[in-house]
C-alpha cells in the first residue's frame, strides 16, 4: 500500500507521528507536506496528494491542518476525489464504509496525535460496502 500525505504548519507534528506509524507497518508514503511550523498555505501541500489518488499513483490520502476544513475542501475540487473530515474513528470507518473516501482529512487542533493515528488505522483498514452505497457514491461528481 502507498499512501501520499500533505500538511500545514498546524500539522507538521501530526505529520511525523503519522509517517511513522505507517512506515512502522511498513506502507510507503509520498510526503508533500511542509517540515516547518511556519506558515504556508494548505493548498500547495493538498493538491498533490488530491492528484496522487485521482490519477491512481496511490491507495489513499491523507491530508492535516488546523480544523481539517481548508484542506478537506480543497481536496474535494479535484473530480475523483471524496475526501471525509473526519475527527472520530467512527466517522472515519463510516467514511470508507458508506461514501468510498479516498482521503482522510484530519483536524490538527481538535484532535490528539493518538486519536488521529487510531483514525488512519480505521481509514486503511476499512473496505468500502458497496452495495445500495454505490449509487449514491456514483452521484457525487458534478456534470453540467
Amino acid at each position: 500500500m502507498t499512501i501520499s500525505i500533505g500538511n500545514d504548519h498546524a500539522g507538521t507534528e501530526y505529520k511525523h507521528a503519522i509517517m511513522a506509524y505507517l512506515e512502522s507497518k511498513e506502507i510507503d508514503v509520498v510526503n508533500y507536506g511542509t517540515d516547518s511550523e511556519e506558515s504556508v498555505d494548505y493548498p500547495d501541500f493538498v493538491h498533490p496528494v488530491a492528484n496522487d489518488v485521482e490519477n491512481g499513483k496511490v491507495d489513499l490520502g491523507i491530508i492535516i491542518c488546523g480544523s481539517g476544513n481548508g484542506a478537506s475542501m480543497t481536496a474535494n475540487k479535484h473530480q475523483g476525489i471524496r475526501c471525509a473530515l473526519c475527527w472520530t474513528t467512527e466517522i472515519a470507518k463510516l467514511a470508507r464504509q458508506h461514501n468510498d473516501a479516498n482521503i482522510l482529512s484530519i483536524p490538527s487542533r481538535f484532535v490528539s496525535q493518538t486519536q488521529a493515528i487510531d483514525m488512519v488505522d480505521i481509514f486503511l483498514n476499512t473496505n468500502f460496502e458497496g452495495g445500495r452505497h454505490q449509487n449514491r457514491v456514483a452521484k457525487i461528481p458534478f456534470e453540467k
